[in-house]
Formats: C-alpha cells, structure tokens, sequence
C-alpha cells in the first residue's frame, strides 16, 4: 500500500484542501512517479466544476505531471527508477484494440484519463501504466514543461495532421493559454503565421512569441483583408464564434482545427466549404510517441511556455488566478 497526501475537491466548484488516500500493491504494468510540478489546465477547472459532467468526488485534479519514477512493475522493461518522466491527460489504455495497435492509444475506447474516476497529480505521488509516462528528453526544463503533457500536444498534434508544411500560411485563433503554444510551434515550423486577438494591448507581446502578423477579430474589415490566403486554421477558444468570417478567411482546401471546447453546436455553412473544399476538423490530445516528438522539437527549439509558478498550498488562488482569466500563460505547481 501507498498512502498519498494531495489536494481534493469534495463538492462541485468546491475549494481544494489536504486530502490523503491509498493505493493498492504496484501493478505489473504501473509506475509510481514523484511529482516535482504540475500544471494546473483548463480542463481541471472543467472538470473540478463538473462542468462535462463526468467528475467524481472527491476529486485530485493534475494531468501535467512532470516527476521522477520511484517504482516500476516487474512488466515494466523500459522505465526505471530515477527516470524523469511526464504524464499528461491519459494515464492507461487497453494496449491491444486496433487504435491501441496502430499507435493511436489516445483514442483508446478504454483508455483512462488521469483525472476521471481516479485522482491525479496535485498530490506527492501519482500512478500510471508504463505507457503514459512518457520519458523525458535530456536537457529539457522540467519547471516549464507539464503544461506541454496536454496543451502543448493538443494543439501540436493538429499541425501533424494536417500535414502542415513550412511554406504555408497558418492562422491561430485565441492566444492564451493553448494559443501562445501553437504560435511558438508553428513560428519554428517555418510557417507565416497569423494570430486573431480580441484583446490590442497583447500585440507586442504575440509578436514576440513568433505571430508574423495580428489581427484584431472584433473588426470585420481586417479579418475581410486576409479572406481566402490561409491554408491552415486552428481555434483554440472555447466560445461560439462568427465561424463563417474565419472559414472565408481560408484558401481553397483550407483546414480549419478546433481544439477548443465548445459546448454549443457550431454552425457551418456548407456553402462555404463546399465552393471551396474546405475541411472542418478537430482532435483531443495525441499518442504517446507524438508527444515524445513534441518534447524532442520543444528542446531542440527551445520551446516552453510562458508559466507563472504557485507553491501546491496555495493551489486555491492558483485556480482563483485561472479562473479570472489573469494567468499569463499557463500556471505550474510546485510539490
């Protein structure tokens, strides 16, 4: 048995407070890490407010796990103690459904999400399988990294599938927390990259993170100035917008991503993308192996996100910093 000591919810939208639970003997296939940090996401906030509906209390949000193994079941063959690793939205998966098979394990119809049903890693110590720890590269900075465990590869993985190349222009939707990621991304995948902002105050610094040009999305005539010169969209806001302003913005066979958890219907219009064959798609997260590739481009470029840091106590105002929309721009844990 392991007893763990970390912080939990016990009611919807309820403060987090000292919380210790156990855990039973190590499985053959689990690891058991030592949190070092841990993002705080949006989707902890989602779901410590139920707001998908499928949270169970009491609940220890954290799936931007960045920590050391200290043990390893006697399955495990390719982790061991010491080892630094990460952990991010999924902490299992079947391992031998067609998805699981071909390298898709976060499309696992069993695939188990670190903070859904079980408790995550706002805590001194968290579980896994051996496959969702996903070792860590040599030289990365381990006080920036956890938040690249789930919004850096969500908005990663869409630059991969849809085959963006170097010499396209690209534009990016929402530069906040996911967003100010993906211009990082696409800025050193050699793209032109455009950022759509509500907000005129952050241009100087979008520029710095790599955006070639902003554009301000509550003028229709700057957004009507780019209309049909992009070859690649991707959203990452979690609010109904003005789609069809944005899928005109597109060139023909145009892609437009959301990655953004939009709870209402999005209304779009056929015509646009029928005249020309224009595609609207999304994704969650990516495998395994797509997130070690993105760890491997962060340390060769550089590439982390802006975080401000919080020491586990004060885990209440961290959330009270994110939930206000203050945090510049991801926020990271101290354990």
């Amino acid at each position: 048995m392991l007893t763990i000591n970390a912080y939990a919810a016990h009611e919807a939208g309820g403060k987090l407070s000292p919380f210790k639970y156990e855990l039973p003997d190590l499985g053959s296939e689990q690891v058991d890490i030592k949190v070092h940090y841990c993002g705080i996401c949006h989707s902890d906030l989602s779901m410590l407010k139920n707001e998908w509906g499928m949270t169970t209390f009491p609940m220890v949000p954290g799936h931007e796990v960045i920590g050391e193994i200290v043990a390893v079941g006697n399955e495990v063959k390719n982790l061991k103690p010491k080892d630094l690793v990460g952990l991010g939205w999924s902490s299992s998966s079947c391992m031998h459904c067609s998805q699981c098979m071909t390298g898709n394990h976060h499309m696992c119809e069993s695939a188990e999400g670190t903070i859904v049903g079980r408790h995550g890693g706002f805590a001194d110590y968290v579980r896994c399988h051996w496959s969702s720890a996903i070792l860590l590269p040599e030289g990365i900075d381990t006080q920036k990294a956890g938040p690249l465990l789930c919004g850096g590869i969500t908005v990663f993985n869409p630059i991969i599938l849809a085959g963006v190349k170097p010499t396209d222009k690209v534009g990016v939707i929402g530069i906040g927390g996911l967003g100010h990621m993906a211009l990082k991304f696409l800025n050193k995948w050699g793209c032109e990259v455009i950022a759509f902002s509500s907000n005129p105050d952050k241009k100087e610094q979008i520029l710095k993170m790599g955006a070639t040009k902003v554009i301000n999305s509550t003028k229709p005539e700057e957004l009507e100035s780019i209309a049909g010169s992009l070859n690649f969209i991707l959203n990452t806001t979690n609010v109904t917008l003005d789609w069809n302003s944005y899928l005109v913005a597109l060139a023909p066979k145009g892609r437009f991503h959301n990655v953004g958890a939009v709870l209402e219907p999005m209304a779009i219009p056929t015509f646009t993308l029928l005249m020309g064959e224009k595609t609207v798609g999304s994704s969650p997260i990516g495998s395994p192996a797509a997130i070690r590739t993105m760890l491997e481009f962060c340390v060769r470029h550089d590439i982390y996100p802006m975080v401000e840091e919080f020491p586990i106590e004060k885990v209440n105002e961290a959330f009270e910093h994110l939930d206000a929309g203050k945090a510049r721009y991801r926020i990271v844990l101290k354990v």
